[in-house]
Formats: structure tokens, sequence, C-alpha cells
């Protein structure tokens, strides 16, 4: 560091070493030019992590929390993950919390885009990007999404359900929809999916309903006013996840229509249960450490001031359909599951044997399918 003479030379040396001292205190950059260098403080890299429940899926508790957590740990970033349990209030306020205590990166899963889209405005406000994580905010200018291919979800969920009218003998006949929450874009990219694999296929949509915040309860009493409804005239259920595919289950199961095949998605281990119990057609499995590890890397690279970077990894584009904008985006395949492969989801460490193999019944359905480890 250079410093100019100010004529009386033990002024100037008692001003170098008390400028030399207080700079040893305080993290600098330097920047070139002129021969002098500018210092700036270094900002500490702190990723904050909305997530928004525990009951849509148990795959943000049992999962996402963990994947995240342990990227940024090993990654020697600060991080601070947080659950809004379903309320939009709490999510708004956590969002203020770790805004005001250094957040220079948020990742959100929202509860819906309007909420979502005012914590997003706030962080930009402030000059601190957000990545939406697994469900786009629709009008809400995120930086970077980083998601599944909804569309191929929910087209995994339909050829599976396709398939299994077709080995039932049923070539054509009524379909009924069980979809996610209407607030939920993603819930809209599945619906697309499986609803065209359905009818591409020659079967015909009779009943068509959505969830309201994915409520497993409320999926239950929709779907048995459908079957009501309906007098029980399907070849089969598209059931959006595996929470809503269990509460087609028991329905189906109290009128004693088990023979009609359901489907779901988020390889829970109930669902995988099901799945290999024949209870459950399909569900879609979706590589959370995956996902998990693409947003953190991404994460980690806007923390650290590397824009460049971050776009490197964010290959992909979305359309924002209420604003027409692209979102840079990092997008993943799913993989369907039958019973057939369900080996597929322990093997890539995803659950255990000894987690969906818990009863007499289903230890032989296992050890049919190589299920094991």
């Amino acid at each position: 560091m250079k410093f100019r003479a100010l004529g009386a030379v033990a002024v100037a040396a008692t001003l170098a070493f008390t400028v030399a001292a207080c700079g040893d205190d305080e993290p600098t950059t330097s920047s070139g030019g002129g021969g002098g260098s500018e210092q700036t403080q270094e900002t500490p890299a702190k990723v904050g992590v909305i997530l928004p429940d525990a009951a849509s899926s148990a795959r943000w508790e049992t999962a996402d929390r963990k994947f995240l957590g342990d990227a940024f740990k090993a990654a020697g970033v600060e991080s601070d993950i947080q659950n809004a349990n379903g309320d939009k209030a709490k999510f708004a306020t956590i969002a203020d919390q770790m805004l005001n205590a250094g957040a220079n990166v948020l990742l959100i899963v929202n509860l819906d885009s309007p909420s979502a889209a005012a914590v997003i405005n706030k962080a930009k406000q402030q000059g601190v990007p957000v990545i939406d994580y697994d469900r786009l905010t629709l009008g809400g200018g995120a930086s970077y999404y980083v998601s599944f291919d909804n569309v191929a979800v929910g087209t995994a969920i339909g050829s599976g359900l396709v398939k299994c009218m077709q080995d039932a003998g049923n070539s054509s006949g009524n379909v009924a929809l069980l979809n996610g929450s209407p607030t939920d874009n993603n819930a809209t990219l599945f619906k697309q999916g499986y609803e065209k694999a359905i009818t591409d296929a020659g079967y015909t949509v009779t009943e068509d309903q959505s969830v309201p915040d994915w409520d497993n309860t409320k999926a239950g009493t929709i779907f048995e006013q459908m079957f009501t409804k309906a007098k029980g005239d399907f070849v089969g259920v598209a059931a959006a996840n595996d929470g809503l595919g269990g509460a087609v289950a028991s329905v189906l199961k109290r009128e004693g229509a088990t023979e009609i095949p359901t489907t779901g998605q988020d390889a829970t281990d109930e669902g995988l249960q099901r799945v290999l119990l024949g209870t459950q057609c399909v569900t879609v499995y979706k590589a959370i450490k995956k996902e998990a590890d693409a947003a953190a890397q991404l994460a980690i690279a806007l923390a650290k001031g590397d824009t460049a970077g971050a776009d490197k990894l964010a290959t992909g584009q979305v359309e924002d359909t209420e604003t027409g904008e692209q979102v840079k985006s990092v997008l993943l395949e799913p993989q369907q599951i039958t019973k057939e492969n369900v080996k597929d989801v322990v093997a890539d460490g995803f659950t255990t044997a000894d987690k969906i193999c818990t009863n007499e019944a289903l230890q032989k359905a296992c050890e049919e399918n190589g299920v094991s480890g």
C-alpha cells in the first residue's frame, strides 16, 4: 500500500503504521490501476433456505433439508434452513429474518406465487438473488430455477397408468384425475403431462378435481365425492403424488374397488410399499439429492459473488407464463418406478429396504423384486 508523504517523517511513519494495523483486521479485495488499490469489505457467504411445509410431502424434511445442509457444510458456506409449515405469513417473516441476518442468497420453495413474489421483490431490492427451488414462482422474477422437468414427471405418471390399465385389459374407458394444489405451478405442469398421455392413449377423462394445498385429508374427501358421483365408473385414477395416491387407495379399498389402478410420485416409502403390493401401479422417483446438490451449487456460487459460474450451471430455460420471461434453469429428468425397479430407488440411497420391507407381505414382495440392502 502506498502513502503520500506528509512532510514530517515521524507523522508519516505513524500514519502508515496506524493504517496498516487497521487493515489487518478486515478482509479486503484489491483492484489494480494507477499504482494504487481499493479496499472493499468482503460479504460472508450465507444462504437462507425456506422449505414450504411438512405435510404435502415427506421429502422436505426427510430429504431436502439434509441434502442441502450437507452440501453447504461441505462447501464451508453458512446456511439457515427453515420450514414455513404451510403458513404464508410465517414464510414472509422467515425471509425478513434471513435478509436482516445477512443472507446474500435466498433459496425458496413457494407456498403460492403471489406471496413468494413479494419475498423475491424484497430480496431483489436489497441486491439478494433468489433461486426458485422445485416450484417456479409465476410473476416472481427469481434469478434462477432448479427443478425436474415437471411435464416429464406428469408424462411418467400418465404413461405408467396407461400401461397398468392396458395390463388390466382396459384399452379404453373413463379415468379420474386427482390433481395437486391449484396454487402450485408444478401441479399444472404435472397435469399437462399425465392428461395428455392418458387422452392420447384413447381414454376419457370424466372427473377432474384439484386438492387445495396438496392436503391428503381433503384429497380423501374429494375423491370419495368423485367416486360416488361417477358410481365408481373408472378404469384408472391419476393421482398427482404419493400422498394423494394413498388417499385414493384408501377410498378404493373401502369401496371394494382395489382393482382400479392409481398413481403417485415422489417415491415415498408408503408409495413404494403400495407399488410393491400392487395397490398403486406407479410412482415417479425424482433424485432429490441431485436436485438439492444442483441448487446448492448455484447458491454457493452466487453467495461467493460468482455469477458467471452460476450461469454456467443453469444451462436450461423455463418460461414464466405470467410474464413471458425466460428463467435460467437447471432441469433434471425423473424416473418412472414400478414394482420391477423399486430396487433402483434403494440402490440410489434414497431409502432403505428396512424402511420398505416392514411386514411379511412386503418382505415377500421385496424378495421377489430384488429389493435388498
